[in-house]
């Protein structure tokens, strides 16, 4: 799809890595930035993500089927606090407009933690995401950490439920810790959906420790209602019928950038006529901001 036209130099540079044959693959929403100079963190950030796709590459190998999935990092600032020297990605197969069926060992998201010794957990509901955080979350004995410990249980749980059209926002105000009778912490906490192309809904999660610091159970609460999502608009944008080709293109427009793997797929079928729409209708998403 034609992004809106790139500086000279852009397209230059642009033109060296597609020769190269290292042309970047950005996942939606990214954008392509200049090169800089890496501070320290960064060159340890980008060392870790080198080490952590060649170990995920290793267990999807392990997993027939898992290469019709698409790999998602997940970077939070909570998740580094809570498990410090762990990185987590989550493995999704598409649902719309077609649903890609999983392999049998796997679900539609799933969750992948690569651990300091280089072993990959597999998590692909709440029960096993527990289990990983009774073995390996350090005592939360204070408000703090309970809250922390609440935010990187919600991010992580958002993958869960994600179908790649949800964006999450979880609100400071919805954190709340208690103390209990036996001397340990409730935290209760949600991630609320935000309110585009007709999404809605939250999570509530709420967990427990006790008096030292362990936690007792993790809970959470999905309600969220979807808006809309690609069914076959894409084809339509050349409808000779104008009402059906408006509807379309509207219901694209809603959508807005969550639907850009949608219509890259799309477009890679289409004719050159409907490529043409498809880039005239992504070039106003992207000069919109939607």
């Amino acid at each position: 799809m034609k992004e809106p036209a790139l500086p000279a130099r852009t397209v230059a540079v642009i033109a060296i890595c597609v020769l190269a044959g290292r042309g970047p693959v950005l996942a939606s929403g990214e954008e392509a930035k200049p090169s800089e100079s890496r501070t320290p963190t960064a060159t340890a950030a980008a060392a870790d993500e080198t080490r952590g796709r060649g170990l995920l590459e290793r267990k999807l190998a392990t997993l027939p089927g898992a290469e019709r999935g698409r790999v998602v990092p997940i970077r939070e600032g909570s998740l580094g606090r809570v498990f410090p020297g762990y990185l987590f990605y989550v493995l999704r197969f598409r649902q719309y407009p077609v649903a890609l069926n999983p392999p049998a060992s796997l679900q539609g998201n799933n969750l992948l933690i690569v651990r300091p010794d280089d072993s990959v957990a597999l998590l692909a509901d709440p029960e096993a995401l527990e289990g990983f955080f009774r073995s390996t979350l350090s005592a939360v004995t204070t408000a703090a950490r309970a809250t922390e410990g609440a935010k990187a249980w919600l991010r992580l749980v958002e993958e869960l439920n994600q179908d790649g059209f949800l964006q999450f926002a979880v609100p400071e105000e919805s954190i709340a810790v208690a103390r209990v009778a036996s001397g340990g912490q409730r935290v209760t906490g949600e991630a609320v959906v935000i309110p585009k192309g007709g999404n809605q809904g939250r999570i509530r999660a709420v967990l427990v420790f006790d008096s030292s610091g362990t936690l007792v159970s993790a809970s959470e609460t999905a309600q969220i209602k979807r808006g809309i999502r690609p069914i076959c608009q894409a084809t339509k944008l050349l409808d000779p019928d104008g009402i059906v080709r408006g509807m379309a293109e509207q219901a694209i427009l809603v959508m807005g950038r969550a639907a850009k793997e949608y219509l890259a797929d799309q477009r890679e079928r289409a004719s050159p006529e409907l490529r043409d729409a498809i880039d005239r209708i992504w070039h106003k998403i992207v000069s919109e901001d939607r």
